[in-house]
């Protein structure tokens, strides 16, 4: 429940910010004295929509690197450090994609990938990742986020988020003029405080659906991922034992950025709110590829 409210805070707070500067700057004039100009509010809706969650996108690597307390690796002379190293670069080549930044970090099981563009991405592994697994099992994960970078899925999840967003903010917006002009009755020019309590309170709860719908948009892309990594690994079993092996263990907590890019997450209380599916279904999912 609580990371469900951060979510919807923080797209109340993105939105709030970025209609505040429209107001400032005369940019979001889709009400005027004949009514509801939906041409303009959807150009307003795309703008404020797809801003927050590109500009998103585009820092999530230096933020990870802020927020997680990243050791870059891929110059490091330690042993354990250029076999992940070697193993990346590997992976990359064999999905014909530029060599990674490649990290570690002190954290419970887990790894991810980020970054805006798939060929200067970054992927990063944990200590308790390296702790509890084999190196099979590790390599496993690694082709996992690899094939998250390959696949192109952290400009795609922008993008998704982008486009949910829109929706929130368009359809708020028509409805909150409904309620004021239809069923509140206010002929005054512009609208009241029904439409602007309306709006609010349309941002949290369709913000709340989008959210569902995003989740589930990236619980299918980690079945990708895992076949992604059985490919590059050459079977199915390495990804099998990471998976089994991570269904045991506190995945830790990541930060909202790279949350769904990471090879696990903590269950939530529904699972309409999990950005990973259950290990169980993962590890099936993988064992009737043929």
């Amino acid at each position: 429940m609580k990371r469900i409210l951060l979510f919807v805070l923080t797209n109340v707070a993105v939105v709030a910010v970025l209609g505040l500067v429209a107001s400032i700057f005369g940019l979001n004039r889709f009400v005027g004295p004949g009514g509801l100009n939906l041409t303009a509010l959807l150009g307003f809706a795309l703008v404020m929509g797809f801003t927050g969650a590109i500009f998103s996108l585009l820092i999530s690597k230096p933020m990870a690197k802020w927020t997680m307390g990243l050791t870059l690796i891929n110059d490091s002379p330690d042993p354990t450090h250029q076999w992940i190293v070697t193993t990346v670069r590997k992976f990359a080549d064999k999905a014909k994609i530029g060599m990674p930044e490649v990290a570690i970090y002190e954290g419970e099981a887990n790894a991810f990938a980020t970054g805006a563009f798939k060929n200067s991405a970054l992927v990063a592994v944990s200590t308790g990742l390296l702790q509890s697994m084999n190196r099979e099992e590790v390599e496993a994960v690694i082709g996992h986020e690899i094939t998250h970078v390959t696949n192109g899925d952290m400009v795609t999840m922008a993008l998704m988020q982008g486009v949910m967003n829109t929706f929130v903010i368009f359809f708020s917006r028509v409805i909150g003029y409904f309620v004021d002009k239809v069923i509140l009755k206010n002929e005054r020019s512009g609208t009241g405080v029904g439409y602007m309590i309306t709006v609010f309170v349309l941002d949290m709860v369709l913000g709340v659906v989008a959210h569902i719908i995003v989740s589930w948009f990236s619980r299918q892309r980690e079945y990708r991922a895992d076949a992604g990594s059985a490919e590059l690994m050459g079977n199915s079993k390495p990804m099998v034992n990471a998976l089994a092996r991570l269904g045991g263990l506190d995945p830790g907590e990541l930060p909202s950025s790279v949350k769904a890019m990471g090879i696990s997450d903590r269950p939530g209380w529904s699972a309409l709110f999990s950005t990973h599916p259950p290990m169980e279904d993962r590890i099936k999912a993988l064992q009737e590829r043929r």
